[in-house]
């Protein structure tokens, strides 16, 4: 840019719909300070980040104005309209906040500016209008402190939402394994008695070690037992149940039920009368099948603990309990974790599909963050799907690949979609669709602040009813400072 010698007479100044109602007094300092600025189609008047020293007030021309998301520069504005501002917007404030240019401004044709220098500009504004400078200051700060109460907010909502589906979760295994360990005390009570009962009919050693023998295979047969139908089972079992009753052994139907599911026939069985004969036959069979349910219920214990392990692990990596905040990070590996997470809430009827591209690096993120914008997306996704009149039937897919120099995640459900007249809201803080009491319209508007402010990328919607597509784009290496 070049700066003229002119100054704009005080008459031509009020033509600018900005000064149009300042005093003489006022215009005068205006046109003392002002230079007028000549700036080549091409120039940049102002660049992105870079200290703002100066209020701009467009003469003649054409500007556009631009900001860089996702690693990509955005046009926000083009504009001719003689008057129009930027630069120093936030001048008032002086040195209590430090100013920077928030967009890149750059002339389409050659243009004529007014340039205001933002220090001494901003002393005489405070003394012109002190009463709207303490309003602007008080609706900035207001915008900002609530901006970080939304996001403490929605953290703590969020945390409930997966506390719940959480706790859910680590019921199931927990109550499983207790209930096995109880039932494990009575067989192994059962299996001391039936052994006393045997070891009263005097078997000789060669036969308590064919028994022995008998029972190390079946054992070892309970955990290799494949899965049955319950038509398979029921055969099973009457087949079962009817050898044990020509063999006179009471309530038949309780060890038909424990050595069907141990993958044991009556060809088994009758090995076992060949080693005891008919006399032992009985407490011979109570004792194994109590053997038998000591291992089924010792591979349950075994399953539900190792659940709770890989819930705690996946929590762990959710929460990034042991990480540093900002990290090169596995988008998958968090993904995964907030899908285990919010298990509780993934109904019989949702299908989840995963289309990761496992070719895409680690993307430099705040990992928890992340997590938070996965939980918000998808937990919309989820009740979308539920409240479609489906009977929360749907499919969510969840998409990684890379776009340019991005990484991008797609967050896809076939729910009802997104109004037309609507989309262009739902970034709004407090802004929802769903019914009083079960949305606070906080999630996307915090999940637009950590994609595009925290990480520089961007978070785009599209939709149409069967497939509502929210779209993160992550750049893939650090941005300049």
């Amino acid at each position: 840019m070049t700066a003229t010698e002119q100054r704009l007479p005080t008459e031509e100044l009020r033509e600018l719909f900005l000064f149009e109602a300042l005093d003489d007094e006022q215009l005068a300092w205006v046109a003392a300070n002002g230079d007028v600025v000549d700036c080549p189609a091409g120039a940049d008047v102002s660049v992105e980040g870079e200290p703002a020293e100066c209020f701009f007030v467009l003469l003649e021309g054409t500007m556009t104005m631009s900001r860089v998301v996702g690693g990509s520069e955005v046009e926000t504005v083009r504009t001719s309209h003689r008057g129009v501002y930027s630069g120093a917007v936030q001048f008032y404030f002086g040195e209590r906040l430090e100013q920077r240019y928030p967009a890149t401004v750059r002339a389409v044709t050659d243009c004529r500016f007014l340039a205001l220098p933002a220090g001494p500009f901003a002393a005489v504004f405070r003394d012109w209008y002190p009463m709207a400078v303490h309003l602007l200051e008080g609706m900035f700060v207001g915008q900002r402190n609530s901006a970080e109460l939304v996001g403490q907010r929605e953290r703590l909502l969020a945390m409930g939402k997966l506390t719940a589906g959480l706790t859910h979760e680590l019921n199931n295994p927990a109550a499983a394994a207790s209930r096995a360990a109880d039932a494990l005390r009575d067989r192994f009570a059962g299996m001391r008695h039936k052994l006393a009962m045997l070891s009263e009919g005097k078997l000789d050693g060669e036969v308590l070690r064919a028994l022995t023998a008998l029972q190390e295979e079946f054992v070892a047969r309970v955990g290799a037992a494949r899965e049955l139908t319950t038509l398979e089972r029921s055969d099973l079992e009457d087949g079962l149940g009817e050898w044990l009753g020509d063999h006179d052994v009471p309530q038949p139907w309780e060890l038909a039920g424990v050595f069907v599911a141990a993958g044991l026939g009556p060809d088994d069985l009758d090995r076992v009368t060949g080693a005891v004969g008919d006399s032992h036959l009985a407490p011979a069979l109570r004792w194994l099948a109590y053997t038998v349910e000591a291992e089924a219920l010792l591979v349950e214990i075994a399953d539900s603990t190792h659940r709770i392990s890989a819930l705690v692990d996946a929590a762990k990596q959710y929460s990034q309990m042991d990480r540093t905040p900002h990290q090169p990070t596995d988008l998958h590996a968090g993904l995964d974790a907030t899908l285990v997470m919010l298990g509780g809430k993934i109904k019989p009827g949702i299908t989840v599909v995963k289309e990761y591209d496992r070719s895409l690096p680690e993307v430099p993120a705040y990992a928890g963050e992340l997590n938070q914008v996965w939980t918000n997306l998808i937990v919309n996704a989820l009740d979308a799907m539920s409240s479609s009149g489906g009977g929360g039937e749907g499919t969510l897919t969840i998409r990684t690949a890379r776009d340019g120099d991005c990484a991008l995640v797609e967050i896809v459900d076939t729910g009802p979609g997104i109004p037309e007249e609507l989309r262009s809201r739902v970034f709004e803080p407090f802004f929802t669709t769903k019914p009083v009491g079960q949305g606070t319209g906080l999630g996307l508007d915090v999940s637009w602040r950590v994609v595009v402010k925290r990480h520089g990328g961007d978070l785009r919607v599209t939709s149409v009813p069967g497939d509502t597509r929210f779209q993160v784009l992550l750049p893939l290496t650090e941005p300049a400072a």
